[in-house]
């Protein structure tokens, strides 16, 4: 995880972490997508504008598709004193059998925490279009679901200089909210523009699935949840700062314990805690 921005006074951080990128890397470029209206309906998804698709079709207990998900391992806090170590187990990343990519968080016999993070790195990055994904989050305090971005040339600029849209974050504490953000130099961190939805009726988020999307376009990113357009940002809103966005990115999904900004497991805490994907899927627009 890379560093973060604020909510109010908690502080987020994610350090750099090194990405093999592989020669002959999957690059699509959906095409110049059409500027987002301003009103509160996202555009539609059309299946024939489908570009790419993860449908998590496979036996129950079974790996996500290697060909196209990389399993990024190991402990130390990732930048923001979090606790978990990602693991490639099957304990913390499966296919349900029933369509789903579970990435669970788990708390071992020793005290210490497990979960994965996912990401198609130098296997598919895609420029531009509607980038979604059908997502029911896990809950509790210190629990830190994600599905983001991130420039495919951060081995060589480094963090913010690649660029990250955040499309979907969530901390357990806020059971009803859901954030998205952008980072890149000069809007990182503390700076980073972001924007903030709240469930309708007030419910949380884990109590079913919902659809976080960003349509991205040249110059514009705007973000969504069930199709409700809830944030725009441009390049007015980098303070004169470079728009880094307007390139590949590859996608990434985890669930973090702890950290700077949702603060850690309590007594309230159950373990161990899920994200079940249904889909993850990339449309040109």
């Amino acid at each position: 995880m890379m560093i973060r921005t604020t909510r109010s006074t908690a502080i987020r951080r994610r350090r750099p972490a090194l990405f093999a990128i592989a020669a002959g890397v999957a690059v699509l470029a959906v095409g110049a997508a059409s500027a987002v209206s301003g009103t509160a309906n996202a555009p539609k998804a059309h299946a024939e504008n489908l570009v790419w698709s993860q449908d998590f079709d496979g036996p129950a207990g079974s790996a996500p598709d290697g060909n196209v998900w990389n399993f990024e391992t190991g402990g130390g806090g990732w930048g923001n004193g979090e606790l978990q170590n990602y693991t490639d187990s099957r304990a913390n990343s499966e296919l349900d059998g029933n369509g789903n990519l579970v990435i669970t968080a788990r708390q071992e016999g020793d005290g210490s925490y497990t979960s994965a993070r996912l990401t198609t790195a130098g296997k598919y990055q895609p420029q531009y279009g509607r980038v979604e994904a059908r997502i029911q989050i896990p809950r509790g305090q210190g629990i830190w679901p994600a599905f983001w971005m991130l420039g495919d040339d951060i081995g060589s600029v480094g963090w913010p200089n690649s660029g990250e849209i955040d499309i979907m974050e969530n901390v357990g504490y806020e059971p009803h909210r859901v954030h998205g953000t952008i980072h890149g130099p000069g809007y990182s961190g503390a700076a980073g523009p972001t924007g903030t939805y709240q469930h309708p009726q007030g419910w949380s988020f884990a109590d079913d699935f919902h659809t976080f999307a960003v349509d991205w376009a040249p110059g514009r990113i705007s973000w969504s949840v069930d199709g409700n357009v809830y944030e725009t940002r441009t390049t007015a809103d980098t303070n004169g700062n470079p728009w880094v966005f307007d390139k590949p990115f590859f996608i990434i999904l985890n669930v973090a314990v702890g950290g700077q900004w949702p603060g850690y497991p309590d007594g309230t805490t159950q373990m161990p805690q899920s994200m079940k994907v249904d889909y993850v899927r990339v449309y040109s627009n």
